[in-house]
């Protein structure tokens, strides 16, 4: 008979048997009564998705930031009664003061001493600068009334500025009101920004000095005559303006003075005196017979007569 040290031996073999790990072949071990290791699974759907949504983030705040980034460094050129005119932060604006409400006829020239002109004696129809894009020169004498309207007006030579810089300018025009744009043949700088009494020359359609411009003059209740003025005038053409004239004015073109023509006082309700900041209501009619109080709207969009 085995003696009793012996069989507690047996029995304690036979326990660390049922818990011992067996090994496999290949020298791997696992638990007695288990299965081979699973391999853990990578989550790649969630990883993919994790990956799009980070994208996403990071293609809006690419998208995002420079327009906010943009529209805070343009807040400095915004005119306001501390700062009238914000233009004078501006490099290589140049002003003039001009006087206004001096009207030609339709077949008059003015010898204009800045090309593009930007003050001074104009047609009495205004070019449409509700956002308009003209494809064609536009006459000088109805665009500058634009401007004693509170217009920013682009002009550029075709021969200088490409099709993606005109796209470029088109779009800081194209539906914005009081603003208006158009080709001018012969201009010696590629891209000149006008307003009343302010211009600026430029090289690129990607200068920052375009919006700054913009901020600083359009509508700017504190730096053109005629405040609250429409700039609608759906008379005035936008496929077929009143051309521009390449030639010389001749000796017979009203001067820069005005001289011999009668100044309308009803025109003089910002820049050139009255009270600037008055609200701009489009479309306000004047009725005929009643004095214009200054800075109050004038002016539906009408077609005047000749002779008017």
């Amino acid at each position: 008979m085995p003696s009793s040290t012996s069989a507690k031996s047996a029995k304690a073999v036979r326990a660390a048997g049922k818990v011992a790990p067996s090994r496999k072949k290949g020298g791997g071990q696992v638990p007695v009564g288990k299965g081979p290791l699973k391999k853990r699974q990578i989550p790649w759907l969630v990883i993919g998705a994790a990956v799009v949504i980070i994208a996403l983030i990071g293609a809006l705040a690419f998208s995002l930031v420079p327009k906010y980034r943009d529209k805070a460094e343009l807040e400095k050129f915004t005119p306001s009664a501390q700062q009238k005119d914000p233009s004078d932060q501006i490099a290589g604006v140049v002003k003039k003061d001009y006087p206004a409400g001096l009207h030609v006829s339709g077949t008059q020239r003015v010898a204009y001493d800045q090309t593009p002109p930007f003050g001074g004696p104009h047609d009495q129809v205004w070019a449409n600068c509700m956002g308009v894009v003209y494809s064609k020169p536009i006459r000088l004498e109805n665009a500058v009334h634009a401007l004693e309207h509170g217009a920013v007006w682009i002009a550029y030579n075709p021969d200088k500025v490409d099709p993606a810089g005109i796209d470029t300018l088109a779009q800081k025009v194209e539906g914005k009101p009081f603003t208006l744009m158009s080709p001018f043949p012969g201009l010696t700088s590629p891209i000149t920004l006008q307003s009343w009494g302010h211009q600026l020359k430029l090289d690129s359609a990607d200068d920052k000095r375009i919006n700054q411009f913009i901020t600083a003059l359009r509508e700017n209740v504190y730096a053109y005559p005629e405040v609250g003025a429409s700039c609608s005038n759906p008379a005035f053409d936008a496929n077929n303006p009143t051309p521009y004239d390449p030639t010389p004015p001749g000796p017979d073109a009203v001067p820069m003075d005005g001289k011999g023509l009668t100044q309308d006082t009803t025109e003089l309700g910002g820049a050139a005196g009255g009270l600037p900041g008055m609200p701009n209501i489009p479309g306000m009619p004047n009725i005929p017979g009643v004095p214009n109080i200054p800075g109050v709207p004038t002016g539906i969009p009408t077609q005047p007569m000749k002779g008017q």
